[in-house]
């Protein structure tokens, strides 16, 4: 999947058909920009305090990685909404968790019910959007991390931390991150981040690529409010989607690779888990 893209993207294209009941997710690669040219013009996007932050991180890798992730979500979000990549704004709730700023939706009509949740890790951007629904999306870079069990021991539920210890030692660290990006895209979902306990849900593999959320009653939340699905967008790599319910009905989702002012081509990744009722 980390092979070059072919398929031009020229400019006008037409907003890609998002089902009010669906969702898009968009994965970058953010490697494959090698010219810094084309890394220009992804920076004439940025806000002045996108510019003053990208300047702020000390490594290169993560320069780039913030400058490839904001212009990314800029110019996806004007494949929705007819707002120009530059123009978007954005504000904060109380827990950090990004959304368009409510001046943007008092202007623009199409702008109103889009929803998107963002994540990144070395080498990957993952971007999430949809409409009239809360979503969260985690990946993560198996080959660069190591596995934290002192995390498992210390924020996972008792049924989670149980199934990891029977878990053989050379498959215990791919199980780690199966709970780890399902738990991080709830907690994105929800909107709140890590200020909803770890251990106060619960997720199971009832089988082989099923998966299912408990969730303590005083997170005031119930389990059938959400589908989860889980994939690799490549060997390296393991993604995350939590996504609420509309009308009961689990929606159907749509993957692109993509490069910010490039290129983009459509892909389709099997789901290793998903929850049981789809």
């Amino acid at each position: 999947m980390s092979a070059p893209i072919t398929l031009p993207s020229p400019p006008g294209l037409p907003t890609p058909p998002l089902l009010r009941a669906g969702i898009d997710v968009w994965l970058t690669f953010y490697n494959d920009i090698h010219d810094d040219c084309h890394l220009g013009n992804l920076r004439s996007l940025l806000s002045a305090e996108e510019l003053a932050q990208e300047r702020r991180f000390y490594f290169a890798d993560d320069r780039k990685r913030y400058l490839v992730t904001r212009a990314m979500v800029r110019t996806v979000l004007s494949r929705y909404a007819p707002v120009p990549p530059d123009a978007w704004t954005f504000s904060r709730n109380d827990y950090g968790r990004p959304s368009i700023a409510q001046a943007i939706i008092n202007n623009q009509p199409l702008a109103r019910g889009l929803s998107f949740n963002l994540s990144h890790t070395r080498g990957l951007i993952a971007l999430a959007v949809s409409r009239d629904r809360e979503l969260g999306v985690d990946v993560e870079n198996l080959s660069a991390r190591s596995i934290p069990l002192d995390v498992a021991d210390r924020f996972f539920s008792a049924i989670e931390i149980e199934d990891l210890g029977r878990i053989p030692g050379h498959a215990r660290h791919d199980r780690f991150f199966e709970y780890w990006t399902f738990k991080e895209s709830y907690i994105k979902a929800r909107g709140m981040g890590l200020s909803l306990p770890l251990d106060g849900f619960s997720f199971e593999f009832p089988h082989r690529d099923a998966v299912r959320i408990s969730i303590a009653p005083d997170l005031e939340d119930v389990a059938d409010r959400w589908c989860f699905w889980q994939c690799r967008p490549s060997a390296d790599y393991l993604m995350a989607i939590c996504a609420e319910r509309v009308e009961g009905a689990p929606p159907p989702i749509s993957m692109r690779q993509y490069v910010p002012l490039a290129a983009e081509k459509a892909v389709s990744l099997p789901f290793s888990r998903r929850s049981e009722s789809q």
